[in-house]
């Protein structure tokens, strides 16, 4: 083994300006890996957390009613099916459905929550809203507003509430001012506790959120909600724990793959697009070191012949070789992870999401990089170690 590193690592020096030139494009290859990969990675988790952060994992409600099938016998038999009529629905036994899913395996959070639209309203400022309310500490691990408040305190008593910073410029609320919330049970008072800023239109403008007892009255749900939030482990699996309560409770459970289609489509072209680009650069890295090989091999068939000759066994001359595409591969890793890292750090200041360097990543690109160095050596050692000694020495092997 030895022996076989000396002649390896003597046979890059002698060859130095194309070892140069071949561990320049290794390395160029494992940087241009690991910017990549890590600048796709944190793409996804940047539109991920802006789409989560503002919404459930996975939203349980109470079947939908099934469609009756209207008959009208005459002298013809008619047969139509007629959708039910929308109604308000109870979420009969939430509380213990809740207590079921808390259970569940995959499930991290759970929050029942009252939902209902509304107007609100200041003098002669109008708005339509969307009432939620549900249980302060509940809600945080759902949709974070306690780390998005831009004035305020994060509280739901009595008649606290929370608003938008686009619905508080609308209707001219500030902290501690009162405004109105009316349903088709008439109006409500509720006051100004904090204003937030989550990035999205749908919160910022038209959420006023208060406490689950305050929303019941004010939707005239006494005692019931309308919804329960779920958050999950592992958010790619939310649409396979959504599948398994529905088929545990009988209840409708839709996940947020569901619901943003468009979304997952986008991650998903960004993953095949990321593996494509990861094949070509490793394909063009592996390329490179076996074209390099394949070279040194002819020119030293005479050198190899005589190794051969005076006794060098062919898994030694095999050994040469494979060493050679190794030490491309780790060292063009080592160099490689550094600069493909540096240069994702240094987007990272410019760019408006964080740039993220996973371990997977970097110890991923470092193994790729080392077994493309051994198999794109791997045909030129073979090669090396089945010349013909004499022939290899009078150059016509």
């Amino acid at each position: 083994m030895r022996l076989a590193l000396h002649l390896a690592w003597r046979f890059l020096r002698e060859g130095r300006a194309q070892s140069i030139l071949i561990l320049a494009g290794v390395t160029i290859g494992v940087a241009a890996y690991v910017f990549v990969s890590s600048i796709i990675s944190s793409l996804q988790k940047d539109l991920l957390s802006r789409t989560l952060g503002t919404q459930a994992q996975i939203v349980v409600s109470p079947p939908e009613p099934e469609s009756r099938v209207l008959r009208d016998e005459g002298g013809v038999f008619l047969r139509r099916v007629e959708p039910p009529e929308p109604r308000r629905r109870p979420f009969d036994g939430w509380l213990r459905h809740v207590r079921t899913l808390e259970s569940t395996d995959g499930v991290s959070a759970v929050c029942p929550k009252v939902a209902g639209p509304a107007l609100a309203a200041r003098g002669a400022a109008e708005r339509a809203v969307l009432v939620v309310g549900a249980d302060p500490s509940r809600l945080r691990e759902i949709v974070d507003l306690a780390s998005k408040l831009r004035e305020g305190a994060y509280r739901t008593d009595g008649d606290q509430a929370l608003v938008g910073d686009g619905l508080a410029d609308e209707l001219g609320l500030r902290l501690g001012a009162p405004f109105r919330v009316t349903t088709d049970r008439g109006p409500t008072t509720l006051r100004v506790a904090g204003i937030f800023d989550s990035g999205a239109a749908s919160l910022d403008d038209g959420w006023v959120v208060t406490s689950l007892r305050t929303a019941q009255t004010i939707t005239g749900r006494p005692g019931d909600v309308t919804e329960l939030d779920l958050r999950v482990d592992d958010v790619y699996e939310a649409e396979v724990i959504a599948a398994s309560i529905e088929a545990q409770t009988g209840l409708e459970a839709v996940s947020w793959m569901e619901r943003n289609r468009d979304l997952l489509t986008a991650l998903q072209s960004q993953d095949q697009s990321s593996t494509m680009i990861r094949v070509f650069v490793m394909l063009a890295v592996a390329m490179g070191i076996a074209s390099v090989l394949v070279v040194s091999v002819v020119q030293r068939r005479g050198q190899i012949g005589i190794l051969r000759a005076i006794g060098a066994t062919r898994r030694l001359v095999l050994g040469v070789f494979l060493l050679q595409g190794a030490i491309f591969g780790v060292i063009g890793a080592l160099l490689g992870v550094g600069l493909g890292a540096a240069f994702a750090k240094g987007l990272g200041n410019v760019t408006l999401f964080a740039i993220e360097l996973e371990p997977s990543i970097l110890i991923g690109a470092a193994l790729i990089s080392l077994a493309t160095g051994l198999v794109s050596a791997l045909l030129p050692a073979r090669s090396a170690a089945r010349l013909d000694p004499a022939a290899a020495i009078r150059g016509d092997g």
